[in-house]
């Protein structure tokens, strides 16, 4: 089991988020449910999200490796 579940929900959250921001993914998925116009409001939700994965992401990293230093000394 990967250990570090920190780091791994931010790579798989920036990733989600990233590909909502940066392709028609999302436009394709809100206008096949009907919802499209959603889509003015969906960057006030989706920028923040991606930066907040990216920071959960880059603690996460940074707790994993001092976690593995500490337990080696």
């Amino acid at each position: 089991m990967f250990k570090n579940r920190l780091f791994l929900t931010g790579i798989v959250g920036t990733i989600s988020a990233a590909l909502c921001c940066f392709t028609p993914l999302l436009v394709m998925l809100f206008a096949a449910v009907g919802v499209s116009a959603w889509l003015a409001w969906i960057d006030f939700v989706l920028w923040p999200a991606l930066f907040l994965f990216l920071a959960l992401g880059a603690y996460g990293l940074a707790r994993g490796a001092r976690g593995s230093d500490a337990s080696q000394t």
